[in-house]
């Protein structure tokens, strides 16, 4: 046998990002000028959302004074200090500097979280649809078990879903508000996954077993609409702290997505494995980016001035397109639309197989309905199936961070008269 190409069982299986590969085509034809309103990704253009002006000269600051050498292993004392005052502030969770690390972006952060949780064959259960949990169970040949959820309850898992899995389960990765469908947890739905596994825990201790944590990603936390409440899971049981790891970071609620700082917080025993991870891979965040965060957050008028504001413009876009959808929902069109409930994201479902377009082409596919919505409307959406939902999922991701209102209103009254089109 010739073993001359082979590579890891992880780098020949490992599956890449359906998301950047829309995205990356429709971006192709922009380039030869093509105008296409590129709905995929979830990220935010510059020209459209710049990130908070206090940091940028402070980021500029740091950098004229030379501050280019290593940072701390956890992460510079005055950035861990500031978001330890920040989450509380915004919050009213308390965790200590110490229980605090800093990396390049919350991407490394969930890798090392993994690292130090996970072992090969361990189980990790995730929502389906959900980002990349899949490619990381994948990167750490786990067991990945998706739960298939519901638009009944909001594309979150339950309590009761998880529960036939608990007792072999070492991970389970929650993210509210949620990509791709920026819908929150109620309280109740939370509150009963936090008693599952507070419950699951104590058994454990009995039997000497290994603890099944939970991966909270809470990196849209600070983008709630209307009467939408994101809810901690500490502030809500107190117990779960010792089982329970987060994620956050600037990319999302500061328009941040290139400057690369996240952090993680948790039991310290936690962190400090996590570092020893972080220090081998090298994934820090740069150390004049983290000083110049540690000032800005101190600026406590600016950084809620800019959310405030940041929050508002990002609720009207999505509101737009909601607004949009409505209409032809109401007016007997097969589309449906959850109201926006946080993060950037709508979701929106296009039940339209079976349909006949001008050409006299029948849909009979979701890539069908997707390559519809692009030729026809020039909008680009991302299918659920691309976050690991099921193949004939109906239901798509839109997201608003990279449109102005202008676009917003242009979009949606493009695909008002495409849906219209159809027989």
């Amino acid at each position: 046998m010739d073993y001359t190409n082979k590579l890891s069982k992880v780098a020949e299986t490992l599956i890449h990002s359906e998301i950047r590969r829309i995205s990356g085509l429709v971006e192709q034809r922009k380039q030869q000028g093509e105008e296409i309103y590129n709905l995929t990704i979830g990220d935010f253009s510059p020209a459209v959302f710049q990130i908070p002006t206090g940091l940028k000269q402070e980021i500029i600051n740091a950098y004229n004074k030379n501050l280019t050498n290593y940072p701390e292993a956890l992460g510079m004392k005055i950035a861990r200090e500031s978001i330890s005052k920040f989450i509380k502030r915004k919050g009213g969770f308390e965790y200590s500097p110490d229980e605090i690390i800093i990396g390049s972006g919350t991407r490394p952060l969930t890798y090392t979280v993994f690292k130090i949780i996970v072992d090969p064959e361990d189980i990790v259960i995730y929502p389906a649809p959900s980002w990349n949990n899949n490619c990381y169970v994948g990167l750490f040949t786990a067991k990945g078990i998706p739960i298939f959820t519901k638009p009944e309850n909001n594309f979150l898992v339950t309590a009761e879903e998880l529960k036939p899995y608990i007792s072999d389960t070492t991970l389970i990765a929650l993210n509210s508000p949620l990509n791709p469908s920026g819908t929150l947890f109620s309280e109740n739905q939370l509150l009963e996954i936090l008693d599952l596994v507070i419950e699951e825990n104590k058994k454990r201790i009995a039997e000497g077993r290994k603890f099944v944590y939970i991966f909270f990603d809470q990196v849209y936390w600070l983008l709630t609409f209307n009467n939408f409440v994101h809810f901690n899971p500490v502030l809500l049981r107190p117990e779960i702290r010792d089982y329970i790891i987060f994620t956050d970071g600037i990319s999302k609620c500061f328009a941040a997505t290139g400057v690369r700082l996240g952090w993680a917080f948790g039991p310290k025993s936690l962190i400090n494995k996590m570092a020893s991870v972080l220090a081998h891979i090298g994934a820090w965040s740069p150390k004049p980016e983290q000083v110049a965060l540690g000032v800005f957050l101190n600026n406590e008028s600016e950084v809620d001035k800019f959310l405030n504001s940041f929050r508002n413009a990002i609720f009207n876009r999505l509101y737009i397109f909601y607004n949009a959808l409505m209409s032809l929902k109401e007016n007997g069109f097969p589309v449906d639309v959850i109201p926006p409930q946080g993060a950037m994201y709508l979701t929106i479902k296009f039940d339209l197989i079976g349909k006949k377009t001008p050409s006299g082409n029948v849909l009979e596919t979701t890539d069908d309905i997707l390559n519809f919505i692009l030729e026809d409307a020039k909008v680009a959406l991302v299918p659920f199936y691309a976050f690991g939902a099921q193949k004939s999922s109906r239901w798509f991701r839109l997201s608003v961070g990279t449109c102005t209102e202008q676009d917003a209103h242009k979009a949606s009254q493009s695909l008002i008269n495409s849906i219209k089109k159809l027989k």
